[in-house]
């Protein structure tokens, strides 16, 4: 049976036509990629592929853009171009230089004497995301992927060589124990009974004032009977209640 024309599949496009597919997968690529897989990936024949490179590559060097692209470990990468190595070099240095905020610090603080932890515990303990702050961490080189956890098959992060040289420590075992940095047992327990006692210092003054406030209410006759018989003299039923209770 022969299709019409409008419907045949054995048309091989052009380079032209597979240069902005080529482009768009090598900018997401974070390593060479070779030509086979590329071909692949655009339905396109090898020696296609390669001359829709080659094209690429000469159009990025006669514009004079600030990358290009090379065909290095068996595939094909953007790079920046060698001229511009110093701009480069001095961004990033400051941006490594700058100061880790409180957050980093916090999350960097957990992974350390965590590890290794997942992201998600870390998120537990500190009761925030730390997506961002981690991608900083990992950036910045002061944590690492150490693995995968056995339970839930998690990523789960540990300190660098690199932490260990900006804080200056051999090992982890020299990190600063953390319990001289937790309250005491019996500091809380005397915090505790500070503030306990104001509330029964209250409790007994009212206590106190109460008493002889009832006695201008006791006729003639109850005095009379109290100075006759000390035994009687002592205060109502229902003062006794309160103090007991």
């Amino acid at each position: 049976m022969t299709l019409p024309p409008d419907q045949t599949t054995d048309r091989v496009p052009d380079a032209a036509e597979v240069s902005g597919a080529l482009e768009a997968l090598l900018l997401l690529a974070d390593e060479p990629m070779g030509e086979l897989t590329l071909a692949e990936a655009v339905g396109a024949p090898e020696t296609v592929v390669l001359e829709a490179l080659e094209a690429l590559a000469a159009f990025y060097d006669e514009t004079g853009r600030g990358f290009e692209l090379r065909r290095v470990g068996g595939g094909w990468r953007y790079w920046t171009r060698v001229e511009h190595a110093d701009v480069i070099a001095a961004h990033v240095v400051s941006g490594q230089s700058g100061r880790l905020s409180q957050a980093a610090l916090e999350t960097l603080a957990v992974i350390a004497y965590q590890q290794p932890v997942s992201r998600g515990r870390v998120a537990a303990i500190r009761g925030v995301n730390v997506d961002g702050v981690i991608r900083t961490l990992l950036a910045r080189g002061l944590v690492e992927e150490a693995g995968h956890d056995a339970e839930t098959g998690a990523a789960v992060f540990a300190t660098t060589r690199q932490f260990l040289e900006k804080m200056g420590l051999a090992g982890l075992d020299d990190l600063p124990a953390l319990a001289p940095h937790l309250p005491d047992v019996e500091e809380l327990e005397a915090e505790l009974s500070a503030l306990a006692a104001p509330v029964v210092g209250v409790g007994t003054e009212k206590q106190t004032e109460t008493q002889p406030e009832a006695a201008p209410e006791q006729g003639p006759e109850d005095e009379t009977d109290h100075q006759q018989d000390p035994q009687t003299h002592a205060a109502p039923a229902g003062q006794d209640e309160e103090v007991r209770a």
